[in-house]
């Protein structure tokens, strides 16, 4: 009688175990990509312009011009 064991580390092995490890590529990548945007959403958010800047214009220059 003979019996037959199975190794199933050879299954469970990152490198041997294609689907597995294209799968966790996968989601791996698609987590770093995710945190970037993120990442590059919040800087732009907390970096924003903050308001209109007082900016003196000649009154000569305007749409309705203003002289002296």
């Amino acid at each position: 009688m003979s019996h037959h064991v199975e190794d199933t580390a050879k299954e469970k092995d990152f490198t041997k175990n294609w689907v597995n490890s294209s799968r966790f590529l996968f989601y791996l990548q698609l987590f770093v990509v995710l945190a970037f945007v993120f990442g590059g959403c919040y800087r732009l958010y907390n970096q924003r312009y903050k308001g209109k800047p007082d900016i003196q214009i000649q009154g000569s220059t305007k749409y309705t011009p203003e002289y002296k």
